[in-house]
């Protein structure tokens, strides 16, 4: 077959390294101890997860962060260099089984980004996760030990046969990234002041590891071309205009050169701070290929290879972006963990069998913050991080399976178990398969997640289910299956309140499926994840929105990555949008809502009055204009059919369980179906 995209699969050299072809995996971190030893190296089933994505077709995989430095007990390579270059043969080995090439990338950590106000920073600084506490400054010597840790630890590296190393990071507002930002660094040594001082702690570093390990090992650095910061702990949004906080455009073009001319090999780019994590961590609200456009400006300025990341798992846009010469690689980090075959798929014009990436962060980056530092994994993918234990093994003894329900749950299950050999007919009561998914992929900035419907159709067609649409499962049915699968989903909550009989006032579900909104005075009831999302689409739209919220924080949902939040609320905030908290709506009547709130003595982040006169507890009455009300208060569980059919071979799935996330849905549905 003729190879569809020529440039993204055409070799390249880092230095004197030759990689296959334009596909990198960016870092997405192993920390969890039965994924990482304690020297820095990687467990079988550590390296298991990344040897996966170099048999799928990466040409270059580069690890997760490794400190340099020894830091609250968390691995590091100088622990014990001896160990760390035996254990790191079977990494080495099965991706260059592969044809792949790997690189380590070493970290200086976080600084003021950590959650410990213990640790240095260039100067004295706001933390990021608690404002109200203060970085240190760092001394010269401890940037001294950092450069020569890093240079030791790049040579163990080498010795371990690792094909290079990554400098974490010029980028996302790590430590190295602090030092090179002006408001971030106020130090008047020889590391603050001029761009020259700024850079010369990463700059240091790469000379020291070119003295250590030879000129012609492969050194990249992780790069930020552009902070897109206001002000601590203030974000820019795409499209915003704003006065540039950190290292903007022109001063990143000569960063870069600088950088470049003291020896790094390659720039490995993106965007973003801690400060305005969701250009690092792109959510779903964050454009496709968001950092392209600036990684083009970088490309134009230096002589080496330069790779952009950042939802970007469009093929078609990388062959062209690189074979005109505007970036050298594609890289990609959740695409790969929600489909590792990505690259092999892309080669031989499979792409409609490609399961996206839906950026919801769930699986990968929320786990690995959850103390202890779970395992990395991924909502749709299970199998990521333990692919050994999660492979799919044919049935042992083939078996008749009813699926009750087309969501989500139901489809992984019928997936699942078609994939390992077994009969599956699937029931879905309605006329199309998707259950509640379908409302929650119509939002305009989803077209990710519908991409994941049409897969999991095509996968369900694919393997040869039997659907049955329009057909509700009945208990006769059962003595017909040898196991069954309830997935029946659940119903949305209703408000018994005075007025919300009125045709004004809709539901969640029908108001994404069946409404068109414009222009509206809208007020919406509960200001979880759907609630939000709805009053930034309605926001769009031209509607003015009013989020009325019982609970006193908005955005209560467990799991929910802080890149998402964050720029979810920043998107709320740029948008106008008036949020009530601790108030709930008592009457909707003639246009006009209202809305009881109780008051509250807040105090300030110093634990003091915020106020003068604190007015004590209160309820106040709200009237607010609204010519829609949309109402998205949760869903109840659907166990009707599983309480009529019950029994030892019945599995209850997904939302009909519990009302949860698409990970509990599909975890739970491929974790039973593995097992029949």
């Amino acid at each position: 077959m003729t190879n569809p995209y020529p440039n993204l699969f055409s070799p390249i050299k880092i230095n004197t390294v030759e990689i296959k072809n334009r596909i990198a995996m960016m870092p997405m971190g192993v920390f969890s101890k039965r994924m990482m030893n304690p020297d820095g190296s990687y467990t079988q089933d550590g390296a298991d997860y990344y040897i996966e994505r170099a048999k799928g077709g990466a040409g270059l995989i580069i690890t997760g962060l490794v400190p340099m430095v020894d830091w609250l007990g968390f691995p590091h390579i100088l622990k014990s260099p001896e160990t760390y270059i035996e254990s790191q043969k079977y990494l080495v080995k099965g991706i260059h089984e592969q044809g792949a090439r790997v690189f380590i990338q070493m970290s200086a950590i976080a600084g003021r980004s950590s959650v410990h106000p213990g640790d240095p920073a260039p100067s004295v600084l706001p933390m990021v996760w608690d404002p109200t506490k203060n970085s240190r400054e760092m001394t010269v010597d401890e940037i001294h030990q950092y450069v020569k840790n890093f240079a030791a630890g790049a040579a163990v590296a080498k010795a371990a046969g690792i094909d290079g190393v990554e400098i974490h990071a010029v980028h996302e507002g790590y430590l190295l990234d602090q030092f090179t930002i002006a408001n971030f660094n106020r130090r008047t040594d020889e590391y603050g002041g001029s761009l020259e001082n700024r850079l010369r702690f990463p700059m240091e570093i790469v000379k020291a590891i070119k003295e250590k390990c030879g000129a012609d090992y492969p050194v990249s650095v992780r790069y930020s071309v552009r902070s897109y910061v206001k002000g601590f702990n203030r974000g820019a949004l795409p499209g915003e205009e704003f006065t540039e906080f950190g290292r903007g455009l022109e001063e990143s073009r000569k960063a870069a050169r600088m950088l470049v001319d003291a020896g790094f090999d390659m720039l490995n780019c993106d965007n973003g701070t801690y400060d305005s994590w969701y250009w690092a961590h792109p959510p779903v609200y964050m454009p496709l290929a968001c950092n392209l456009a600036d990684v083009e400006e970088i490309k134009k300025a230096v002589n080496v290879p330069v790779i952009c990341a950042g939802r970007f798992d469009n093929p078609a846009l990388a062959e062209s972006a690189i074979g005109e010469g505007k970036i050298d690689m594609m890289g990609m980090g959740r695409p790969l963990l929600a489909d590792p075959y990505l690259p092999v798929k892309v080669r031989e014009g499979k792409e409609k069998d490609i399961r996206p990436c839906i950026s919801c962060h769930l699986g990968c980056l929320s786990r690995i913050f959850q103390p202890p530092f779970k395992d990395i994994c991924c909502a749709l993918n299970p199998a990521v991080g333990r692919e050994a234990a999660y492979a799919l093994k044919p049935a042992g003894a083939k078996k008749k399976i009813a699926v009750a329900g087309g969501g989500i749950a139901g489809m992984e299950a019928a997936r699942v178990c078609a994939l390992r050999g077994h009969q599956v007919d699937l029931y879905e009561k309605g006329g199309e398969l998707g259950g509640l998914f379908n409302a929650a992929s119509a939002f305009d900035f989803k077209d990710h997640d519908k991409r994941l419907l049409t897969w999991y159709k095509k996968q369900i067609q694919d393997l040869a289910v039997t659907v049955r649409l329009n057909t509700e499962f009945t208990p006769a049915q059962a003595k017909d299956y040898d196991e069954i699968f309830v997935a029946a989903g659940a119903k949305e909550k209703k408000l018994d309140i005075p007025g919300f009989d009125s045709p004004d006032v809709t539901y969640a579900v029908e108001t994404l499926l069946k409404d068109n909104i414009r222009d509206k005075k809208v007020l919406i009831v509960g200001a979880g994840l759907t609630g939000c999302e709805l009053a930034y689409a309605l926001a769009l739209k031209g509607c003015g929105i009013t989020l009325v919220e019982a609970e006193p924080t908005i955005l209560n949902v467990e799991g929910l990555n802080a890149s998402n939040y964050n720029m979810l609320v920043e998107l709320l905030e740029y948008h106008k949008v008036t949020i009530l908290t601790g108030a709930v709506v008592t009457k909707y009547s003639e246009g006009v809502a209202a809305v009881t709130q109780k008051t509250r003595n807040i105090p300030n982040a110093n634990g003091r009055a915020a106020h003068v006169s604190l007015t004590g507890l209160g309820v106040k009455i709200i009237e607010v204009p609204a010519d829609r009300v949309v109402v998205s208060v949760g869903y109840t569980s659907d166990q009707e059919l599983y309480e009529k059919v019950k029994g030892e071979h019945v599995y209850l799935l997904g939302d009909a369980e519990k009302p949860g996330n698409l990970m509990t849905a599909i975890w739970k549905a491929y974790e039973t179906a593995m097992n029949v």
